[in-house]
């Protein structure tokens, strides 16, 4: 096969915050693939398709970019933030599995600065120490298991970074996320609401876990729960890298 894949990360928002590597894929595409606010961030240009697609289609998105490249096509499909965390890369490689013909097909991976990354580089270094990252999305797993592993993490004392915390078509998961925390013991620890980091609306926000409230995030912030050793030091906090 002729043709190539690239799955890559536009990072957080700010084109500054997307790669130079995922630039030169663009600059060598003839195709782009993605949900179609993420397609939007990409200068067109003569020789360049771009094939944009609504929300909730990423293994269709995927076959259609994989179609294109055993075609012959340079296909880039983009994400936000990497590809690789809860984002496309996943889709590719779940579509690639069901079809062996595209198995050869050259297929590149490229890192992109992800929300949690960009949002605790606003705060400091909360995520200094072990942490974890939970989609709060249960459009693909059952509640049940986000339970129990934001129980489980919170026991650990992890620092959790929180990926779609709050959507219209799930008002109330967020609560109970923020009740179940409270309960295994995190009220005093410190919360990060960091919404639309590197772009014209970010908001940054820093309190503690009691003081929280559901109607504080959306699908664009990322909730980082600090672990209970994270301190502040001026207008920041860190987790410090030893634990005793």
């Amino acid at each position: 096969m002729t043709g190539s894949l690239t799955i890559a990360g536009l990072g957080p928002g700010d084109p500054e915050m997307t790669t130079p590597e995922v630039f030169a894929a663009f600059a060598d595409a003839t195709d782009i693939v993605g949900y179609a606010p993420y397609v939007a961030r990409v200068v067109p240009r003569v020789g360049l398709t771009l094939h944009p697609s609504g929300n909730r289609v990423e293994v269709e998105r995927a076959r259609q970019a994989l179609w294109l490249a055993s075609e012959g096509r340079r296909v880039v499909v983009i994400s936000s933030g990497d590809p690789g965390v809860f984002a496309m890369a996943s889709a590719v490689f779940e579509a690639l599995e069901a079809v062996p013909q595209w198995h050869e097909l050259e297929i590149h991976v490229l890192p992109g600065i992800t929300a949690m990354l960009a949002a605790a580089a606003r705060i400091g270094a909360p995520l200094g120490h072990d942490f974890c990252a939970i989609n709060l999305s249960d459009n693909l797993k059952p509640w049940p298991l986000i339970e129990k592993r934001l129980r489980l993490a919170a026991e650990a004392d992890f620092a959790i970074a929180m990926y779609n915390p709050r959507s219209a078509n799930r008002p109330d998961g967020f609560a109970r996320v923020l009740e179940l925390l409270g309960e295994a013991g995190c009220g005093d620890r410190l919360m990060a609401f960091a919404r639309a980091v590197s772009t014209p609306d970010e908001q940054i926000r820093m309190i503690k876990l009691r003081e929280a409230r559901p109607d504080m995030a959306d699908m664009r912030t990322l909730v980082i729960l600090c672990n209970s050793a994270t301190r502040r030091v001026g207008r920041w906090i860190y987790a410090p890298r030893q634990v005793r």
